[in-house]
């Protein structure tokens, strides 16, 4: 055991504020460490030992992007990097904040990883590092455990869970996110609330992931970081919210090539390659919609606005329109929404969405929409547009029925589609769809279906915004925790009036076979010779 060593816990940690006596090429060794442009990497190719899942304990030898890496954390004040699997980029971190606290004094690191594994996952590295460092480059501690590291010179690192309160009240100096993508997003968007001002008195960030969604805090915060441009247009090294963004391909991992590609892609499929490897935003949670459908997905902005009404198409008397209503209470919880879309070319036309228009409102505006698409074919030509209506009768629905009987359907333009009475079922006729976990399901694989194969399109970017967030709940689909999903659910309720409507009107059906047709595969054929 070396002098000035000592265990504690167990554990083989340099003793705090020893005396030390050092040899010459000791004090070069020290002095090139402590170089503030330099320093960072002398330290990680000296002295930063790693574990090698197959090879054991290694000095770290790092790639060249790597060493990219580690510049732009040293060069920037706010890093976000957006790297593939197995890169090395929590290990190169690792050496990094090690390096950072004993050669910065009095400085507060906090990692903050998705899952409590992870982030004791990257302690341990440190901490490995750290054990197998020389005394004579290492600080003493002051404190020792799985959770944190105390030193001498003042410096702490400290890990934690990232939740909407990890790090508040705490003046950190260098924050790290590992894996930032994959926290729950409504987690993220609070605990970046909270960090940031915590960051404003000159404290560093870096933040790491593999990508996931295009629209959590992650993917927000890339967007802008990639908007590298001034007031006057011209380029700028860092993004115009101060973050520079780094990336690396998986080839520039000097052990993968094109045979380890297409291995890879044959064990995990291309779906998953796309997202772990090539780092495309191809959500990682079960969606409806194919995560990769979902990442062409772009949508346009309105033509028009009527109030909360967005109008994304003009309308054409020689075709059929479907709205449909999903209700709420209308007090700032759960919005209403109301989807309008075109027949037979199954073309988004409309949307409306709000959460504090009441109820007897939310079916004036209904009527408003319906009048709208008739006075609209009025002043191109005297023939009228058919318009079919109709409303989710649930709970909610059941009040929203009462309300249009006030309204008075003869106020509504159009005509009022209720679904047929099942047969064999003796009940009372209701006006309106009802919503059961079969009838959801169905309207899910129609939906599903349709937008899949390119026969139904939507355009409006806050449906598409839904739709990534709509995902598999046991042998159901919903929002996730802490989204929305009213969009979605009334876009359901229209595919389910467009299917009774594919009953009565051939062009329909014929459009809807169609989709059915795409994804039917065709038996080989067969030739008999004589």
């Amino acid at each position: 055991m070396a002098q000035n060593a000592k265990s504690l816990d167990g554990v083989l940690v340099k003793k705090a504020h020893a005396r030390t006596r050092y040899t010459e090429k000791e004090i070069q060794e020290l002095k090139a460490c402590a170089d503030k442009d330099t320093g960072a990497m002398f330290f990680m190719k000296n002295f930063f030992f790693i574990q090698h899942p197959v090879k054991g304990k290694l000095l770290f030898q790092p790639f060249e992007f790597q060493e990219r890496l580690v510049d732009s954390y040293h060069s920037h004040r706010f890093n976000i990097n957006m790297l593939p699997r197995q890169t090395g980029k929590s290990t190169t971190a690792a050496g990094y904040l090690l390096w950072y606290a004993m050669f910065n004094p009095d400085v507060t690191i906090l990692i903050a990883a998705h899952k409590y594994a992870g982030a004791q996952e990257i302690m341990h590295r440190i901490r490995y590092a750290y054990e197998d460092c020389p005394d004579h480059i290492r600080c003493g501690v002051t404190s020792y455990n799985k959770g944190s590291m105390e030193f001498d010179n003042g410096s702490r690192i400290v890990s934690q869970t990232t939740t909407d309160n990890t790090g508040r009240g705490m003046s950190i100096s260098l924050l790290y996110c590992d894996e930032f993508a994959f926290v729950n997003p409504t987690i993220a968007k609070e605990f970046w609330t909270a960090i940031s001002p915590t960051l404003a008195t000159g404290g560093k960030a870096i933040i790491t992931s593999t990508p996931n969604s295009d629209e959590d805090q992650f993917a927000l915060i890339w967007t802008e970081a990639c908007k590298r441009f001034d007031e006057h247009g011209n380029d700028t090294e860092v993004g115009i919210n101060g973050f520079y963004a780094f990336s690396a391909h998986w080839s520039e991992h000097p052990d993968r090539d094109e045979k380890w590609a297409e291995e890879e892609r044959s064990r995990i499929g291309e779906e998953r390659f796309r997202r772990e490897h090539e780092c495309e935003f191809l959500i990682f949670d079960e969606t409806l919609i194919n995560s990769v459908k979902l990442a062409e997905l772009e949508g346009k902005d309105p033509i028009r606005k009527m109030g909360q009404t967005r109008w994304y198409k003009e309308v054409n008397p020689n075709f059929t329109y479907i709205v449909s209503m999903d209700p709420s209470l209308g007090t700032g919880g759960d919005y209403a929404a109301i989807q309008v879309f075109e027949l037979p070319s199954f073309e988004q036309v409309a949307e409306w969405q709000h959460n504090n228009t009441p109820i007897q409102g939310q079916v004036r505006i209904l009527g408003q929409i319906t009048k709208t698409i008739m006075e609209d074919c009025q002043s191109k030509t005297t023939k009228l547009p058919q318009v079919y209506y109709s409303v989710e009768n649930n709970t909610i629905g059941e009040a929203a029925l009462v309300a249009i009987n006030e309204y008075g359907e003869e106020n509504i333009y159009g005509m009022f589609l209720s679904e047929p009475a099942r047969k064999g079922h003796v009940r009372k006729f209701r006006k309106g769809f009802n919503t059961t976990h079969k009838t959801k399901i169905s309207a899910c694989a129609k939906f599903k279906q349709l937008l899949e194969t390119g026969q139904l399109k939507i355009y409006s970017k806050p449906l598409i915004s839904e739709l990534k967030a709509f995902v598999a709940h046991g042998t159901t689909f919903g929002a996730k925790t802490g989204e929305h999903d009213d969009l979605v659910m009334s876009a359901l309720l229209n595919v389910r009036m467009q299917k009774i409507l594919s009953d009565w009107d051939p062009a329909i059906y014929e459009k809807m076979r169609d989709a059915d047709a795409e994804e039917r595969v065709l038996p080989m054929p067969v030739f008999i010779s004589f």
